[in-house]
């Protein structure tokens, strides 16, 4: 990367922020923070000072891109718009002793290839969450370490389906329902784990979305 280029596109910022007029290094490095003869050194080393220009393009709403790489906002945002954006609750697993789900703390944001997330859903991005699957109780649909996209804002039990549910005894698990006269079927696909009834109504259990499909392994 050489630093003259990426000094001549702030030479450009700066000289629209001043009505077009003529920009000099001195006006670069005082918008950079930094002194004449710092910017000097920089360009006799070509070492381009990245945290000042972060701070530099923070400021001012500029892609950072735009100014290190000459690419143009416009391509930028043809590109971003390709992803979306869902919650990825990282530290949260669908396992026993899982803890609680807090829609408000605790993820990241994931960034997902509309292509391949609407094999998934045409939901819009804030109904879609992710979650990590610990265990084989769900072998062979769902394995040990994969990253399950969940829709929140099915709460009904569809018969067969599979569902991330908050459990008093054991916290976040994911697994297949069925409902039958306020009996909840509580499945696992391996056959290794036994079913597990119990009465809707005196239970603790919430049902905090309906699984859609996997992504990758975490």
């Amino acid at each position: 990367m050489e630093l003259g280029r990426v000094i001549d596109n702030l030479k450009d910022v700066l000289s629209y922020e001043l009505g077009n007029k003529r920009v000099y290094d001195k006006d670069v490095a005082q918008a950079l923070g930094i002194s004449k003869e710092s910017l000097s050194h920089l360009k006799k080393r070509n070492s381009v000072p990245y945290e000042a220009i972060v701070y530099f393009c923070a400021k001012r709403s500029l892609s950072i891109n735009w100014i290190l790489f000459d690419q143009v906002p416009k391509s930028l945002e043809e590109k971003t718009e390709k992803f979306a954006r869902i919650k990825y609750f990282k530290e949260l697993h669908t396992s026993a002793g899982g803890g609680a789900w807090n829609d408000e703390e605790g993820f990241e944001y994931m960034y997902i290839d509309y292509e391949g997330l609407n094999t998934l859903s045409h939901l819009k991005e804030e109904y879609l969450h992710a979650i990590n699957v610990i265990g084989d109780s769900m072998e062979p649909t769902l394995r040990d370490k994969e990253i399950v996209v969940c829709d929140v804002t099915c709460k009904e039990i569809i018969d067969g389906n599979i569902y991330i549910i908050n459990t008093p005894n054991s916290g976040l698990l994911i697994k297949r329902l069925t409902c039958r006269d306020e009996k909840l079927s509580i499945m696992s696909d391996n056959p290794q784990y036994l079913d597990e009834v119990v009465n809707i109504c005196h239970e603790n259990i919430h049902v905090l979305g309906r699984v859609l499909g996997t992504l990758a392994e975490a």
